[in-house]
């Protein structure tokens, strides 16, 4: 299935993987958001967990038709995501994105919180109430 990804940390304009992994790679870039997901901060990156009502704020990525697989294998390498392994920290599931210039929802893959990290998160992990990892401060928060 050849959907665009919906990008909310590291990956975004600005931010330390979005020219080592997008950068010639894209067709379209535009600002975007999702709801049923919370921002949990990681350690030096975010996580995002399903919640119903919250809001995360992000790109839409619209990969080259001939960069699509190798976008998808760098990003499913960079998430450390592999279909079916219990021990992925992360999940690659479709989700419906809104793009900020006109409201149109579009479907998209995003990479959320695995269970068990999840779960952990729930407990005791900071949330990152803006929705927006690009707008905390997490210099000093993670030195």
């Amino acid at each position: 299935m050849t959907l665009p990804f919906f990008v909310y940390g590291t990956l975004r304009p600005g931010e330390p993987n979005h020219d080592r992994f997008l950068r010639g790679r894209t067709a379209r870039e535009e600002p975007a958001r999702m709801t049923g997901l919370v921002l949990y901060d990681g350690p030096g990156y975010p996580y995002a967990v399903e919640e119903p009502g919250s809001v995360v704020s992000g790109e839409l990525v619209t990969a080259r038709p001939e960069a699509y697989d190798e976008l998808l294998d760098a990003l499913d390498r960079l998430e450390d995501y592999a279909p079916g392994d219990p021990h992925n920290l992360y999940e690659r599931v479709v989700r419906e994105a809104v793009r900020q210039s006109d409201g149109t929802p579009v479907p998209a893959w995003v990479y959320i919180a695995a269970f068990g990290v999840a779960a952990r998160l729930r407990t005791r992990g900071p949330v990152i109430a803006s929705g927006d990892w690009t707008a905390t401060d997490r210099r000093t928060r993670h030195p």
